[in-house]
């Protein structure tokens, strides 16, 4: 599985970051930031949900 961000589109609201916290992560400077371009397929569930969930669909996953 492999995730991208637009970061060009994304607000840094955190809505990624509470629902797949080992993945995204919003630093000090205010910015998203992905942790893990590849994560685990066992998390497609909770990817899915944080792209669905993403107010500026930036978040984009696909199988490999």
């Amino acid at each position: 599985m492999h995730v991208t961000v637009n970061f060009d589109r994304c607000a840094s609201s955190g809505t990624c970051v509470q629902l797949v916290p080992d993945v995204f992560e919003i630093r000090d400077d205010g910015y998203l930031y992905l942790l893990s371009e590849e994560p685990d397929d066992a998390r497609w569930d909770d990817l899915k949900e944080a792209a669905d969930a993403c107010p500026t669909e930036a978040i984009t996953i696909s199988d490999g």
